[in-house]
């Protein structure tokens, strides 16, 4: 069997005085219909090699984690993806800070009620509904500046599936996917409110998520 890879990296969830990834925003709008039988050739994901890794901000603190994908495939025909799902696993969530002090409670936090609430839902997952060749936005305006497509595709976060649209620089071969995207989201549009109050000073956590992805993938 032949390997995808996928890594998704630097996903800004929460964010220290410090402002988000400079990226293109992906706006969230109503989930989108999913097809149900997604046409051609299906890659499917090596979970050995497949990764998820956020960085938050608040004005006082930067935290870097990860969580690790539990599924994956991609659908492509005629070297145009016509679907795909990926299954992340939220109670794998790991911090990398440098700092490890408080490692241990911030794991707590995140999991809890107050932000995934993992013991209700345990998974979030991406699932694309289109693919288009081109960008949606003025060159000027554009982040990304090699972007080939956008990708459009439905998010899911603590039981709440919202669909959104992001730049990305993508290419498809006969045997293989390569693509890299870099957008920012706002996490309060999934729910995820705790600390989104700028009246609490040094404990105000930003809304902002910055998510930059990169896919490889070889076919089955």
């Amino acid at each position: 069997m032949k390997k995808v890879f996928l890594a998704i990296s630097a996903m800004t969830i929460f964010a220290a005085c410090q402002e988000a990834p400079k990226a293109d925003q992906a706006d969230a709008t109503e989930a989108k219909e999913v097809s149900t039988t997604p046409t051609g050739t299906t890659f499917q994901a090596d979970l050995t090699q497949t990764t998820l890794q956020w960085i938050g901000t608040k004005p006082v603190a930067q935290h870097l984690g990860s969580f690790a994908v539990k599924s994956g495939s991609v659908n492509v025909e005629n070297n145009n993806i016509t679907g795909g799902k990926f299954v992340f696993d939220i109670n794998t969530l790991a911090i990398h800070d440098k700092d490890t002090s408080g490692t241990s409670r911030l794991k707590g936090h995140l999991l809890s009620p107050d932000f995934f609430d993992a013991a209700n839902h345990p998974e979030a997952s991406f699932e694309i509904t289109g693919t288009q060749e081109g960008v949606n936005v003025k060159p000027e305006d554009l982040i990304m500046k090699d972007a080939t497509h956008t990708i459009t595709g439905n998010l899911t976060l603590k039981g709440v599936s919202k669909s959104i649209s992001f730049p990305a620089k993508l290419s498809v071969t006969e045997n293989k996917i390569v693509a890299d995207a870099n957008f920012n989201i706002d996490r309060t549009q999934w729910g995820l409110v705790y600390g989104n109050d700028q009246n609490l000073g040094d404990k105000f956590i930003k809304p902002t998520v910055n998510i930059a992805i990169k896919l490889v993938a070889d076919k089955l």
